[in-house]
């Protein structure tokens, strides 16, 4: 039996989502933030943390913006097979939650509607999209605000199949490398792995959403996701890219199988402000 879900209470939650996420940094990243004061050694990257940790909490009591970039909304979308939505449809409802959220919410409006005309659309839509067909009569939302100083550093290869596991070890240490200062490290990293070069870039965004400290339940690749992690925080580059070990707070990959002769291999970089917020419908 389908089950209805009135298009207005996904446009209510979006609108919520997207002024919540903007103001709410996500508990695993305060506490991976504060315990990085904790362990940083260099005396300019603990005083960074301190401001940045100061910084959120000051956020959230103020109900105003982590950062001054409010984000281009990306939307995660996991739809039941069992659900009829009624009212609107769901891209129209999403992004409609999106101009309410941005509007209502006085957050910064940064979407263009031509990438080369570079006329503001007013509203911060469209919304970038994922939808997921899933089992069952319930709609997932997650919206994770993404700033464009960190998505700027992002990258995509496709590496061959004989570049093994060095080589993607070597393009995800590079990338970071280059990014430096400019993604406002301490950084979250997402890297996909597989598919195809679209389908690995998704799965680096998807990477981003996972709870810090959560690893792979694939052994190999929990163990590539701790050394790769290892290896970015020995680059010294450190909070703000003034030097200290706290350049990530995680390295989060997914996977998907590929063809015989490919290894796409994406990098997606979020800053300390690694926003995401979730909810059931």
């Amino acid at each position: 039996m389908l089950r209805e879900v009135d298009a207005r209470l996904i446009t209510q939650a979006v609108k919520e989502m997207c002024i919540s996420a903007n103001i709410n940094l996500q508990e695993d990243v305060l506490d991976s933030l504060k315990g990085s004061v904790e362990t940083e050694e260099s005396p300019a990257g603990k005083g960074i943390l301190e401001i940045i940790v100061q910084n959120a909490n000051l956020a959230r009591e103020k109900y105003v913006p982590i950062c001054q970039d409010t984000g281009m909304a990306v939307i995660f979308i996991e739809l039941g097979q069992d659900v009829h939505i009624v009212g609107a449809g769901l891209e129209e409802a999403i992004n409609e939650g999106v101009r309410q959220g941005y509007s209502e919410g006085y957050l910064r409006k940064s979407v263009v509607s031509d990438p080369l005309l570079r006329v503001n659309s007013g509203d911060n839509t469209p919304a970038i999209i994922y939808t997921q067909i899933v089992e069952g009569d319930r709609v997932k939302i997650t919206v994770a605000p993404k700033g464009f100083g960190s998505e700027n550093m992002s990258r995509v290869k496709m590496l061959k199949p004989s570049d093994g596991i060095e080589g993607v070890v070597d393009f995800v240490v590079e990338t970071v490398s280059i990014a430096g200062p400019n993604p406002c490290p301490p950084i979250v990293v997402g890297v996909g792995i597989g598919g195809t070069m679209d389908k690995a870039a998704y799965l680096a965004k998807k990477a981003l959403l996972r709870e810090i400290g959560k690893h792979s339940d694939k052994e190999h690749i929990r163990e590539l996701e701790l050394e790769l992690l290892e290896r970015i925080n020995c680059l010294g580059i450190g909070p703000q890219g003034l030097g200290g070990r706290t350049t990530a707070l995680a390295l989060n990959i997914e996977t998907y199988p590929t063809h015989i002769a490919g290894l796409p291999v994406a990098v997606n970089i979020n800053c300390h402000a690694s926003r995401h917020e979730e909810r059931i419908i």
